[in-house]
């Protein structure tokens, strides 16, 4: 009985949207090892990927709290999109023209 119970209070508060952000926070703390013990380019592209993602979730948050009107919002997503792309294909040549991430993270310690 307990358990019908707290299906329908599940059901009737429905799916939380934050419930996403914390599976995708959860798989991302189990690349920090990996890029440690695997240092590879598939780990650093997925990082790449990862930050990525990250930092446009959180700046499109604050868009959603602080940027009001129609034309504003579309400029300012617009330029998160921009900034997102920006920023993933500066990372991913990084990693294909450079030391990659997970080895610019660990010289600062080789010193």
């Amino acid at each position: 009985m307990a358990s019908l119970s707290r299906l329908s209070t599940f059901c009737q508060r429905g799916i939380r949207p934050v419930s996403s952000s914390r599976a995708a926070s959860k798989h991302w703390m189990g690349m920090a090892p990996d890029a440690y013990l695997y240092p590879g380019p598939l780990v650093e592209y997925s990082i790449a990927a990862a930050l990525t993602l990250h930092g446009h979730w959180g700046i499109g948050q604050v868009l959603t709290d602080y940027v009001y009107g129609d034309v504003k919002v579309k400029l300012a997503k617009a330029g998160v999109l921009l900034l997102s792309t920006a920023t993933f294909f500066g990372l991913c040549y990084f990693n294909y023209h450079d030391v990659g991430l997970c080895k610019a993270v660990a010289m600062p310690w080789q010193i």
